[in-house]
C-alpha cells in the first residue's frame, strides 16, 4: 500500500513537470518584459556567445561534483554494490525534478533506490537533506565575500547559518534521539513507524557528522563557484568589464539569489530567484540597465536550472530503459 501511494505521488509530480515547464517560460517572458523586452533582446544578440560552452561546462562541472559528493553519500549509509552508471543516471534524473516546488521530486532518487538496490527510503531519505545543507552552507562562503563587502542580506544569511549550524548539533546528540524515539514509540501514528524513524536518524547522523559535512561542504564550494565562475563570464559576455571586484560580486548575487529561491520553495526557486538575481545586479550597479540586468538573469538561469533540467530528462529516459519501475510512475 506505502509504495502504491509513492508510486502515485511520483506520477503526479512527473505530470505536473509541463506545468512547471510552462511556469518556468512565464516568469523568463517576464522578466523580458520587465526589461524592456526590445532592448532585452538587443542585449541577447550583442552577448558574446563564444563564451557559452565555457559557461555549460562549467555547470557541468556543477552536477560532476555533486554526482561525486552523492556516491560518498552513498558509502556512508551503507548502499553499496550500485553500479556507477546506474549511480550516475539515478543522480542525474533527478535533476528533471529540480524544477518541483521544494525540490521534492528529487525524492524520486530514494524511490528508485529501494525499488532497484533495496536500500530503505528511510536510509537514502537523507542523503536528499545533508546535499541540500552542503550546498546551503557552501553557498554560504561564497556570499561571504560580497556579504562583507555589501552588508545586504547579513541578518537573513546568518539567520541561515545559525539554523544550520543548530540542525547539525542536534543530528548528533544521541541521548536526544533516543528520548525522541522513546517518545515517539507511544505515540499511535508514529509508534507503528519507530523503526524506520531510527533508521531515518542513524543516516542522518553519519551523514552530518563533522568530517562528511566538511567534506562535502567544500566539494558545494567547488561545484557551486564553478556555476559562479559561469555568471562571471556571462557577465563579461554582455559587456561588463572583467575584474577581481566582479567576480566577487557573480558570486555574491547568485549564491544569495540561490539560496532566496530555494527558502522560497517555489518551483526551481522561479520568480524569487530571477527577481533577486536582477535586482542585486542592478542594486549593485553591476549593470547599466535593466536590459543587461534581465539578459544576465535570463542567460544564467538557462545555463544553470533549464541546462540542468533538460540533462536530467534525458537521464531519465536513460534510466527509464533499464527501470521498469519508472513505467508505473
Amino acid at each position: 500500500m506505502v509504495r502504491d501511494r509513492d508510486v502515485g505521488r511520483l506520477a503526479a509530480l512527473r505530470r505536473r513537470l509541463p506545468l512547471w515547464l510552462a511556469l518556468g517560460a512565464a516568469v523568463a517572458l517576464a522578466v523580458g518584459i520587465v526589461g524592456d523586452l526590445p532592448r532585452v533582446l538587443q542585449s541577447l544578440a550583442a552577448f558574446d556567445w563564444a563564451l557559452l560552452p565555457a559557461i555549460l561546462g562549467l555547470t557541468l562541472v556543477n552536477y560532476l561534483v555533486r554526482f561525486f559528493k552523492w556516491q560518498l553519500y552513498l558509502r556512508l549509509i551503507g548502499a553499496r554494490g550500485i553500479a556507477t552508471g546506474e549511480s550516475f543516471l539515478l543522480f542525474f534524473s533527478g535533476l528533471a525534478m529540480t524544477i518541483t516546488p521544494g525540490k521534492v521530486g528529487e525524492w524520486l532518487k530514494s524511490y528508485l533506490l529501494r525499488e532497484r538496490h533495496g536500500v530503505p527510503i528511510a536510509a537514502s531519505a537523507p542523503i536528499i537533506l545533508a546535499e541540500r545543507l552542503s550546498d546551503g552552507v557552501a553557498m554560504l562562503f561564497l556570499a561571504l565575500g560580497g556579504l562583507l563587502a555589501y552588508g545586504y542580506g547579513r541578518e537573513l544569511l546568518l539567520l541561515i547559518a545559525f539554523g544550520a549550524a543548530a540542525l547539525v548539533v542536534a543530528t548528533q546528540v544521541r541521548v536526544a534521539q533516543q528520548l525522541g524515539l522513546r517518545i515517539a514509540a507511544r505515540l499511535p501514528v508514529i509508534g507503528p513507524r519507530v523503526e524506520q524513524l531510527r533508521l531515518f536518524l542513524e543516516s542522518t547522523r553519519k551523514l552530518f557528522a563533522l568530517v562528511p559535512l566538511t567534506i562535502a561542504v567544500g566539494m558545494g564550494i567547488v561545484s557551486w563557484g564553478a556555476e559562479c565562475i559561469a555568471f562571471y563570464f556571462v557577465l563579461i559576455g554582455l559587456g561588463v568589464g572583467a575584474s577581481p571586484e566582479l567576480m566577487l560580486q557573480a558570486a555574491f548575487v547568485l549564491a544569495t539569489a540561490t539560496i532566496v529561491g530555494s527558502l522560497s520553495m517555489l518551483p526551481g526557486g522561479l520568480a524569487v530567484a530571477e527577481g533577486s538575481i536582477a535586482g542585486m545586479l542592478l542594486l549593485l550597479n553591476i549593470t547599466e540597465s535593466t536590459a543587461v540586468a534581465a539578459a544576465a538573469t535570463l542567460l544564467i538561469r538557462i545555463g544553470t536550472l533549464w541546462f540542468g533540467t533538460a540533462v536530467g530528462v534525458v537521464a531519465l529516459g536513460l534510466l527509464g530503459r533499464r527501470a521498469p519501475e519508472l513505467a508505473r510512475c
